[in-house]
């Protein structure tokens, strides 16, 4: 994995702005601290930074490749699961290789297919190719936008990167929000809209999308989207081809010419990625994998079982780990630098989060960094089989909202009357939620539960899952690790998108259908085990911290949270019962304590970044 960025300027000779370059460039080097490098040329300048997974010596970057007169260079970000058969296509057509990385393979792939090449990819990606000659500029990004790509257009530049920070130390650009940027972050916030970058001009590419850039202009599509088709196959057909499709798409994600395990939480996503990389390491007669899992100092005296955590994790855990035998690592994390580490997850994300649910993946991915440099993980099982509860509660079914998000109207009595006048947040979260609707991929003729839930699933993808995929994305790669994650290959996706919910609910259970396809390879007692989230922490001295750190916000006067908030609104959330409320400010991610985090967090980011609010 990497860091991307780059600059095009019609207007001016960008081969004496190295200094600009490196300065945005040098913003992501934690995702990529192996090796840097540049390219310019009079209109377009590249930089990038590496962490090395596949290829050390053949994969370096800004990478320039000649077809007759015309050169073409790329900088990219992301891993390809599928370049050994593209390679196989492009040496059949007449092209050879210099090294065997993905990235040279994705390049050929642009010389040979040009824009067209996006739908042959298997992988996760964000990347740009320049091609002198004729002043071009292509960027794509992989279909679920599990990596990240950001750009700005200012009059005659252009400006993208990995991340908001990498365009924020251009000169020209400045951290400035108006009410779009409010609303995205205190109505739908830590969610943000497709394509919406917050500050002020920032776009991102949308996932499934490219962009074409030349001196005609800009110019966007989508090279995928969900299609929608009736189900033809039986349920035992339809059981083994989720079986096929997922684990071809885990044994694909395990090639790594560095270290590689797994995030073991022992709930069944995470377990089903660890068996089946287990097996497949035991058949090619490679070393046990790692399993990493997560939990908190005296989590064991605080858990309380509810709706959303039924049971502790640390025995199912133990029960995967020596089923398949892995050489398994506990991470342990206390609240002091659980707390300390909001500030950096702020810096790793450019914008509030999702609080200790980031932090504490922050702190996780660092501590495995220590020995790994390739994680798997279950992320996006949820949203493809419709194991949130939201899925199979009538209300929140039914709900004429996000589900996740349903607590509109007391996020804004926490804002200042003036500020709720401005921006409407009410409004504009229902705003957000037609425009999604309205681009839901229908089946004529559906019945119209399942038409609904077909809208709930495409919710999910595009707001829910790109949520977790923004998080894991920036927390590991804050701490230089790369995560995958086989339940967002494509393939699976489009299969699974039109299976009807009487297949994926069978035996009355949330992920049925993915339980029936592992039938053999997980024991049965962690193969129903009930849903388990990603861990979080019980203990109150959480609680505590957080309301303290909040508290001390309100009583300095030099806060710009102050003029933003009602604050004895924000007084009285502080007096809450926060350990015994599990109010849903956010799904089953953020309840009272979170909100106090997250509050605390808008505070650090808008004097980290110094924000301006126009």
């Amino acid at each position: 994995m990497c860091g991307i960025t780059g600059w095009i300027d019609w207007r001016q000779d960008l081969r004496g702005q190295k200094p600009i370059l490196e300065s945005m460039t040098e913003t992501l080097r934690f995702r990529g601290p192996d090796a840097c490098g540049y390219w310019l040329s009079p209109r377009a300048a590249l930089g990038h930074r590496r962490l090395t997974v596949v290829d050390p010596e053949g994969g370096a970057q800004p990478m320039t490749r000649h077809l007759g007169d015309f050169s073409y260079t790329i900088v990219y970000n992301g891993e390809l699961y599928n370049t050994e058969d593209l390679r196989q296509e492009l040496l059949a057509r007449g092209h050879s290789f210099r090294s065997y990385s993905d990235t040279e393979v994705l390049l050929t792939s642009y010389i040979e297919w040009g824009p067209g090449c996006v739908e042959k990819l298997n992988g996760i990606f964000a990347f740009a190719i320049w091609s002198e000659p004729d002043q071009r500029l292509f960027l794509a990004r992989d279909r679920f936008g599990v990596k990240p790509l950001f750009y700005m257009e200012q009059g005659g530049s252009f400006l993208f990167g990995s991340e908001l920070k990498a365009l924020l130390a251009h000169p020209a650009v400045e951290p400035v929000i108006d009410a779009e940027g409010l609303g995205e972050i205190f109505a739908l916030g830590p969610s943000r809209t497709p394509g919406h970058g917050v500050f002020r001009g920032i776009r991102e590419v949308r996932p499934g999308h490219c962009l074409l850039l030349d001196r005609n202009g800009l110019r966007s599509w989508h090279y995928w989207k969900l299609q929608c088709h009736s189900h033809e196959d039986d349920f035992d057909t339809t059981v083994a081809k989720v079986r096929e499709l997922l684990i071809d798409s885990i044994e694909r994600q395990l090639v790594s010419d560095v270290p590689l395990g797994t995030l073991l939480s022992g709930g069944l996503d995470s377990s089903v990625i660890t068996a089946v990389a287990a097996l497949a390491y035991r058949r090619q007669g490679r070393g046990p994998i790692d399993t990493y899992s997560i939990d908190y100092v005296d989590n064991d005296l605080y858990f309380k079982a509810h709706e959303f955590q039924p049971n502790s994790d640390t025995p199912w855990i133990k029960r995967v780990t020596e089923q398949f035998g892995t050489n398994h690592h506990s991470v342990l994390v206390d609240t002091p630098e659980l707390v300390e580490a909001l500030q950096t997850a702020v810096y790793a994300r450019d914008l509030p989060g999702q609080v200790d649910i980031d932090s504490s993946l922050y702190l996780f991915a660092r501590e495995i960094k220590k020995r790994t440099t390739v994680v798997l993980s279950g992320e996006c099982a949820d949203e493809l089989f419709g194991g949130y509860p939201w899925f199979h509660k009538p209300e929140a079914m039914n709900a004429d909202t996000f589900p996740w998000l349903r607590k509109t109207h007391e996020r804004a009595q926490l804002l200042k009357r003036e500020l709720v006048d401005y921006f409407r947040p009410e409004e504009y979260v229902a705003r957000r939620y037609e425009e999604t609707l309205a681009e839901v991929p229908r089946l004529p003729g559906e019945d119209p539960l399942e038409a609904r839930r077909r809208e709930m699933f495409y919710l999910n993808f595009n707001w829910f899952m790109a949520q977790l995929l923004d998080r894991k994305d920036r927390m590991t790669m804050a701490a230089s690790l790369e995560g995958r994650v086989p339940f967002c290959d494509h393939r699976l996706v489009e299969y699974v998108w039109n299976i009807p919910w009487e297949m994926k609910s069978c035996d009355g259970r949330e992920k049925g259908i993915l339980r029936r396809a592992m039938q053999g390879i997980l024991p049965e007692d962690v193969l129903y085990r009930k849903k388990s989230p990603y861990p979080k922490t019980h203990n109150p001295a959480y609680t505590k911290a957080v309301r303290d750190w909040l508290t001390g916000i309100l009583d300095d006067p030099a806060s710009p949270l102050l003029q933003i908030v009602d604050i004895e609104e924000v007084r009285s959330l502080l007096r809450a019962d926060a350990d015994t409320t599990h109010l849903p400010w956010y799904g089953q991610l953020m309840s009272v304590p979170q909100m106090y985090a997250y509050l605390a967090q808008v505070d650090v980011w808008l004097r980290k970044y110094n924000v301006r609010i126009v």
